[in-house]
């Protein structure tokens, strides 16, 4: 029922753009999307297995950076080596113009994304095995150190086109006629694209914690020592879902570089591992409409520059405030009780 709410009013936004003659807010709502897919993971990595994460835009940053780096990358120089030659016979190689009409020779985006994402998949697996066992302002620390030694590599790599970033990565064909591309005349279909993975991903995390791994989960995030007790695998419930949510945002990584057509390094910054995290607090750590919602609304102002050159700031101060005033999520904000204890609290017992 809410899948099927949520899928008409995606829907309905697009086609009031269309009435109203506001389709390039489509733009903004399709990036949004590609953000949300990180959110919705670490909703579920935070609010029912309770393990933090300030590293996931380093697993963000890999699956787009990746992408990108297979995808114009010339190998042009290497036809007639035997192996390069089979790869493009394979069709795992293409050819494509470049930005000054020679032909270049690089990997399909299919090809490009599904190794993008493996690689994460297996750095998670890798990290996620020593540093879940940490608990607390450890763990968080130790996603921080990830994600710092991620923006440190493609800032100081020329490889990764350094402070530049990577540009002129080529559309993702998914099938003949339909391609991830910031093109406008594909605007609608890209809008559709980004928020029907939003959707398929909303179908399998809303069956994953409803299920008997959701129940698993919120019961190592109540009490870890008691379910291991219990005979509840914790460390490999956390590092299966650790895993999962590094692909979610891999995969939207991918996405969203094909569609903007390049990748920079902001995207691996420790603030948009922030925003993430404050996202989540906004929404409710285990709340996974409310991630939803709050991701939608706060990305899509962020875009629009409504927060101007204060953007970070404002998600740092949105990440204190709901520490503070409301940790369970706004949307669970008790405004009334809220006044009375704050400011009509007589320090007394009734």
């Amino acid at each position: 029922m809410q899948v099927g709410l949520l899928a008409a009013t995606v829907v309905s936004v697009q086609v009031l753009t269309f009435l109203t003659g506001t389709g390039y807010y489509l733009t903004q709502l399709t990036m949004s999307a590609y953000y949300l897919l990180v959110i919705m993971g670490l909703c579920t990595l935070m609010g029912y297995a309770g393990q933090i994460s300030l590293g996931h835009a380093g697993f963000f940053a890999m699956g787009g950076y990746l992408s990108a780096l297979m995808t114009t990358r010339d190998l042009i120089e290497y036809r007639g080596n035997g192996l390069v030659d089979a790869l493009y016979s394979s069709g795992v190689l293409m050819i494509r113009k470049g930005l000054y009409g020679a032909d270049t020779l690089h990997f399909v985006p299919w090809v490009s994304a599904v190794m993008a994402v493996l690689t994460t998949v297996a750095v998670a697996y890798l990290l996620g095995g020593p540093v879940l066992r940490l608990k607390g302002h450890y763990l968080a620390m130790a996603t921080l150190a990830f994600g710092t030694i991620i923006y440190t590599l493609v800032v100081g790599s020329d490889i990764f086109g350094a402070a530049d970033g990577i540009s002129d990565v080529p559309a993702f064909t998914l099938l003949p006629g339909i391609e991830v591309s910031g093109s406008r005349g594909v605007r609608v279909e890209n809008f559709y694209i980004a928020w029907g993975l939003v959707l398929l991903f909303t179908m399998m995390l809303l069956n994953l914690v409803d299920s008997r791994v959701g129940r698993a989960l919120r019961s190592i995030h109540g009490a870890e020592d008691a379910s291991a007790a219990n005979g509840v695998d914790t460390d490999g419930y956390k590092l299966r879902i650790f895993v999962m949510s590094a692909a979610m945002a891999a995969l939207a990584g991918v996405f969203l570089t094909h569609f903007n057509g390049g990748i920079g390094p902001s995207e691996s910054s420790v603030m948009k591992s922030v925003r993430y995290v404050a996202i989540v607090a906004v929404g409710g750590m285990a709340n996974l409409w409310g991630a939803i919602v709050m991701g939608v609304v706060l990305n899509f102002l962020s875009l629009r520059g409504v927060f101007g050159s204060f953007d970070e700031a404002i998600f740092g101060a949105i990440l204190i405030v709901i520490m503070l005033f409301a940790p369970e999520g706004i949307l669970k904000l008790d405004i009334p009780a809220l006044i009375k204890s704050r400011f009509f609290s007589t320090g007394k017992d009734d």
